[in-house]
């Protein structure tokens, strides 16, 4: 396929070189004696669960971790030194010859400015033109596969999908020609054929820019795929490192067996799966004709002269205790529609929860059902206040349900023991937990208010897989033991698989098919279907 690197292409004498690193606080070691070399034209991931060291170690080579970590060893590159230099040197080495693509795009993207600013700022320092950095940026744009480039020069990042936010990320990464890309999770808010598509035009760039990458992931598909040597850590410390093939083939340490370990289950039988008995029950949640429309506004008065249709009309129902996934490209409408359903945007059709039609009730009306369907959002660390401690944020929504604060106490303690988590975590703050702890904190905001349908829109995309599968098995337990019904929006295919009992297809906001899981995978009606399963599985 000609996606890695031919070990004929790299020089003799390594671009990085990285000896003895050590990363500390005052009370313990975040990264133990790591060492590696990193070619021109190479790739080397780094993989491990949340916590492993992966992320800081990167940020170590470009001098953005905070003054009270203590950092020692060697890093050089081209035989500088990288590791004891000011921030006006700093400010030589970042962007223009080691560049990073950050996990989660929303948060690295500044909300006040456009993309063509965001993007164009350091072109413009470089002492571009206004017309040569618009240029510029619509050819980055372009290369990264965002249709209609000119079209998102005056967007903000809020107006942006996921991966399309994600992609600006990486035109902003490549915009200054580094040596050095280092991609942090760059594929978590990517569906898989967009993963596939963006990987491949890294690797393109990476092969005609001479540039070596240093991929940082939890999906050991991409890994594998993708790189050339692979380092393993755990706990800061690096269980194992070499040639990727060699140690995918024949992993020598228990811990990387144990992440190579992709299976997640299979997603609970329910009782009432056959037709005749699903026909005969009430629906948890029924739609009818459920459609999605955003009006653009032109004009000096603001007014509205189109409508873009986010979500083409649609029927969908939901069992009790059911879990229905809904999968799609980025900008197919999956969140579009989950946010309808949750009643924070517009809609046109028929929603009835439990008997209760929704479509119709304004913001008052609507506040005594809202306990019954709670939304977990994609990114945990943006939808947790963290001015807020887990206590607070917990139980801030059930102030009405349980008015007594000794009794919220007890029910948010309970609530977090559901979700795995230790009680005295009450008393943290978003910050002092990794990002399947915030995850989990998320789901039990959501689980105290006791409700009836739950809304998860991506809660497993920036997970590494082995937090995701305890996760997975949450979710299953909740199901059958409280039997909440879900709707699940996920790009991955084994999540899905795992988790829900029928799927649905969406792509550019039109329904494409829906089949009970497994007939899905087996046997999928449409070529778009049939395109993202094998994206997933090959």
């Amino acid at each position: 396929m000609g996606i890695k690197t031919e070990a004929s292409e790299v020089g003799n004498l390594p671009l990085l070189q990285v000896q003895h690193l050590f990363i500390r606080t005052q009370q313990q070691v975040l990264v133990q004696d790591l060492s590696f070399d990193l070619h021109a034209g190479q790739s080397l991931a780094i993989v491990g669960e949340s916590g492993s060291g992966k992320s800081i170690s990167s940020l170590a080579l470009l001098g953005l971790l905070p003054d009270s970590l203590q950092v020692t060893g060697q890093a050089s590159l081209n035989g500088i030194s990288l590791l004891q230099r000011n921030e006006t040197q700093w400010r030589q080495i970042r962007g223009k010859k080691i560049a990073m693509i950050f996990q989660e795009p929303m948060t690295a993207l500044n909300p006040l400015h456009k993309v063509e600013k965001q993007i164009g700022e350091m072109l413009r320092l470089n002492g571009l033109s206004k017309a040569q950095t618009r240029t510029k940026v619509i050819d980055l744009l372009n290369q990264v596969g965002i249709p209609e480039p000119e079209t998102k020069l005056s967007r903000y990042p809020h107006e942006l999908s996921g991966g399309q936010r994600q992609r600006v990320m990486i035109a902003m990464a490549l915009a200054q020609d580094p040596d050095i890309l280092i991609a942090d999770e760059p594929t978590t808010a990517l569906d898989v054929t967009l993963q596939a598509q963006v990987l491949n035009l890294l690797k393109s760039l990476q092969a005609s820019r001479h540039m070596a990458m240093i991929l940082i992931s939890h999906d050991l598909n991409l890994v594998r795929r993708y790189s050339d040597n692979v380092i393993v850590m755990q706990l800061g410390q690096v269980k194992e490192q070499g040639n990727t093939e060699q140690i995918f083939a024949n992993p020598q340490d228990n811990y990387t067996r144990h992440l190579l370990d992709q299976d997640f289950g299979k997603a609970i039988v329910l009782e009432n799966a056959n037709v005749s008995a699903q026909s005969a029950a009430q629906p948890m949640l029924k739609l009818e004709q459920i459609t999605v429309q955003f009006p653009i506004k032109t004009g000096l008065l603001n007014r509205v002269t189109d409508q873009v249709v986010a979500v083409e009309p649609l029927d969908l129902s939901v069992m009790r205790g059911e879990s229905v996934g809904i999968v799609g490209e980025s900008g197919s409408g999956k969140t579009s529609l989950a946010l309808a359903l949750a009643r924070l945007i517009k809609s046109d059709g028929k929603i009835v929860l439990n008997q209760n039609r929704l479509d119709h009730l304004n913001e008052n009306q609507l506040r005594p059902l809202r306990p019954q369907f709670q939304m977990v959002f994609q990114d945990p660390f943006g939808s947790l206040n963290p001015r807020l401690t887990i206590e607070q944020i917990i139980g801030e929504g059930a102030t009405r349900l349980i008015p007594n604060k000794t009794e919220r106490r007890k029910a948010v303690e309970q609530v977090l023991q559901k979700v795995e988590l230790p009680a005295d975590f009450a008393d943290r703050y978003p910050h002092q937990l990794s990002g399947g702890q915030r995850q989990r904190v998320a789901l039990a905001r959501a689980l105290i208010m006791k409700p009836k349908l739950m809304i998860l829109d991506e809660p497993t995309s920036a997970l590494d897989r082995t937090t995701q599968r305890a996760l997975v098995n949450l979710l299953r337990k909740l199901q059958q033991d409280e039997q909440i019904s879900y709707v699940f929006i996920s790009h991955d295919l084994a999540v899905i698989r795992a988790l829900c009992q029928r799927v649905l297809v969406l792509r550019h906001g039109k329904f494409m098919e829906l089949q009970a899981t497994e007939d899905l995978f087996n046997a999928p009606q449409s070529d778009y279907t049939k395109a993202l399963i094998e994206a997933a599985l090959g």
